[in-house]
């Protein structure tokens, strides 16, 4: 076969940031429940028939999360100077994994069940 694998995952954190130069709600410190799907993508599969094994990849993801969690946005890492909007942390979620995983396709954050920004690489 000639194609192309896609292996998914999803994971959850939980906190909280205000949006710096916004006029409106987002402006004020509120949180969230976080959805992340982080998307791999392989052109052959190991010898057992596996592009990535589930349970690595969750555990990749949730490492990378897991210095999110809990925490006010604004104040950790490169939000302290980057603005912590969907795309912003879809973004540095996809530079973490992108050095654990250079098959690194993708990430999605979703910060309600109908709002969801997405990075990729062109």
């Amino acid at each position: 076969m000639s194609g192309i694998y896609e292996i998914k995952v999803k994971a959850n954190f939980s906190s909280a940031h205000n949006l710096r130069n916004y006029r409106g709600k987002c402006e004020h410190l509120h949180g969230h429940n976080w959805a992340v799907e982080a998307v791999f993508v392989y052109r052959k599969l190991d010898k057992d028939g596996m592009a990535l094994d589930f349970k690595a990849a969750r555990k990749m993801l949730g490492d990378i999360l897991e210095r999110l969690d809990h925490s006010y946005l604004n104040e950790i890492g490169d939000f302290k100077k980057l603005n912590p909007t969907s795309e912003n942390i879809a973004g540095w979620i996809y530079g973490e994994m992108k050095k654990v995983c250079p098959q690194t396709a993708s990430v999605s954050v979703w910060e309600n069940e109908n709002s969801c920004a997405t990075y990729r690489e062109d």
